[in-house]
């Protein structure tokens, strides 16, 4: 168990550090001596066996490996130490800490099983399903889909850890994010304007509200223990509640995208169905469908949400706990909130988008249905 209460001291000593404890100055000690991560692949195992674990409860299933280095400075090298972290097999490759003690020690534990492998294949599946069904759509799909990841990790995350706003910066990105998804999957055209300039202002005001909903409940951001080291290592120089309500903006994007383009494109099609119909009859029915769509999706946030943290709620279920106070919990409080923000997002883009689009897609004749509306067009005059 020495490696495991080493590496655990290499990751918990932090908070130590953080509070001030007794232990702060052997924390920092501990933590430069960190000498990297690396692959490996288990050439043997060489022994089994269970013992008694009083930080997990129960028994602990702890094995001897025989280990080969496949990068890094180690890269070749091989050495035997004990895996206490997820039961392996042979030839099976993974990623293991190396940490060196105040006494020269070293010590190894693995941390991570390599799946790099699994994730490419299901990747790869992912992208072949969306050109089958989606052909040229779903190639410029997957377009715009890169375009926002690569404003997500070369705009969004550079400029906050240099010192920009995370909310301004949030929304900046967010106007990149949703032009790349809604135009270079939609086309340039007058309805996928309508559906960018409806959902930006949504954006806007949905922002405007979770700045009211996070100072209303006193969240300060800091709900996961991650917030806790990335404020540590970047000198407390983020502002948190900026960065949580910048993370508001950027989670709802997808789900706003949805029914923004949806609300546009039903716009046109009654305007193309009935070249008589009035501009309130336009507005009453496609807010209905509306109305059908945002209850799905606000049921798919909320469901979505509940998935992610199921784990915690087990966990939160154990304890001798009321309801009221585990909802107090602010992690629990951030997922609320998150969740209320997001549907006062879909909420506000339908009426927006819709009313957006009876003012200007009125005379619009998509190109995909032009053979759609000459028809219409024949069966009015008889």
């Amino acid at each position: 168990m020495k490696q495991k209460t080493k590496f655990l001291s290499h990751l918990f000593l932090l908070v130590a550090l953080l509070c001030g404890g007794a232990q702060t100055l052997f924390a920092q000690e501990v933590f430069d001596h960190f000498q990297g991560t690396y692959r490996g692949r288990v050439l043997e195992i060489q022994s089994t066996e269970w013992r008694d674990d009083p930080l997990l409860g129960g028994e602990q299933e702890i094995q001897t490996i025989k280990v080969e280095f496949l990068d890094g400075e180690r890269k070749g090298e091989v050495l035997v130490f004990e895996n206490d972290y997820l039961p392996l097999r042979k030839n099976q490759k993974f990623y293991v800490n190396h940490v060196r003690d105040i006494d020269g020690r070293d010590f190894y534990a693995v941390v991570n099983i390599d799946r790099r492998a699994g994730l490419l294949a299901m990747g790869l599946v992912f992208v072949l399903a969306v050109i089958v069904f989606g052909r040229w759509q779903g190639v410029r799909s997957l377009i715009a889909l890169a375009a926002s990841f690569a404003a997500i990790f070369l705009i969004l995350l550079p400029g906050i850890l240099n010192g920009w706003n995370p909310l301004w910066a949030s929304f900046l990105v967010s106007a990149i994010i949703l032009f790349g998804a809604i135009f270079f999957t939609h086309g340039f055209n007058r309805e996928a304007s309508v559906a960018f300039g409806g959902t930006m202002i949504a954006v806007f005001l949905s922002g405007l509200f979770a700045i009211i909903a996070v100072h209303a409940t006193s969240l300060s951001g800091f709900s996961e223990e991650t917030s806790i080291y990335l404020n540590f290592n970047t000198g407390g120089t983020i502002n948190f509640t900026a960065l949580l309500l910048g993370a508001f903006i950027i989670g709802f994007l997808g789900v706003l995208d949805d029914i923004s383009i949806t609300q546009a494109a039903i716009v046109t099609e009654l305007y193309q169905s009935n070249t008589n119909i009035t501009q309130r009859e336009v507005f009453e029915r496609a807010m209905r469908v509306g109305r059908e769509h945002v209850g799905a999706l606000v049921n798919t946030l909320v469901l979505a949400y509940t998935g992610a943290a199921l784990p915690l709620l087990l966990y939160f279920s154990l304890l001798p706990l009321s309801f009221g106070a585990i909802v107090n919990m602010e992690l629990f409080a951030t997922e609320i909130v998150r969740t209320v923000v997001g549907s006062i997002g879909l909420i506000l883009t339908v009426p927006i988008v819709t009313g957006l689009g009876v003012i200007f897609l009125k005379d619009y004749v998509p190109k995909h249905t032009h053979g759609h509306s000459h028809a219409h067009g024949h069966t009015h005059k008889h």
